[in-house]
């Protein structure tokens, strides 16, 4: 795996990037679909550029953590545009300690191919999360194409060199091993895109 340092400064190259690509997701109707029902005390895990800021309603109070500084500053530009009330923490979501039951919603999008041990990270948002809260994640895994996965895991070691993502991970398998009850999920992009609705078991 790509040595944590080595991730970071990365993504900081790649800030302006994600800041332009955001333009682009605002109106993604997968990030609709799943984002728009986020609710009042609310964070977000590898926020980058705020990419799902235009879905998220005015009156939540928010928190959004990345450990790349140059992503925030992008982020914190979005939120001011979405009149988001917002604070930021420069952070590794692995290294994080929030109180229990802080929140009502945690959002992830596009993180969990990148975590050391993502049971770990899950089970930290069950912690994190109100007991009537919601964990919404929007996740790239493995294809439901078999010849398609079978690439992708052919060729996983390589992009977790060069990006530091895994290409092969079963992101609904990873839910369930977690402590996190599944209410609903969807796939799309030939089963490439996860969508997973969840709920903290306390």
């Amino acid at each position: 795996m790509m040595k944590k340092g080595q991730l970071i400064k990365k993504f900081d190259k790649q800030a302006v990037k994600y800041s332009r690509m955001r333009k682009n997701q605002e109106q993604n109707k997968w990030r609709k679909q799943i984002f728009q029902s986020v609710r009042g005390k609310t964070l977000e895990v590898a926020v980058g550029a705020g990419m799902n800021f235009s879905f998220y309603p005015q009156d939540i109070e928010y928190t959004g953590v990345d450990f790349s500084s140059k992503m925030i500053e992008h982020a914190k530009e979005t939120a001011k545009k979405y009149e988001v009330n917002s604070t930021f923490m420069e952070s590794d979501v692995e290294c994080l300690n929030f109180p229990e039951n802080s929140f009502d919603t945690i959002v992830s999008s596009g993180s969990f191919c990148s975590y050391e041990n993502p049971v770990h990270v899950l089970n930290l948002f069950n912690q994190w999360c109100k007991e009537d809260g919601q964990i919404l994640l929007l996740e790239h895994g493995l294809f439901s194409v078999p010849t398609l996965a079978w690439i992708q895991k052919k060729l996983d070691k390589v992009a977790v060199q060069t990006l530091g993502c895994h290409q092969d991970r079963d992101i609904l398998e990873i839910v369930k091993q977690s402590d996190l009850n599944v209410m609903k999920h969807e796939r799309g992009m030939l089963g490439y895109l996860y969508l997973v609705w969840a709920k903290p078991q306390k």
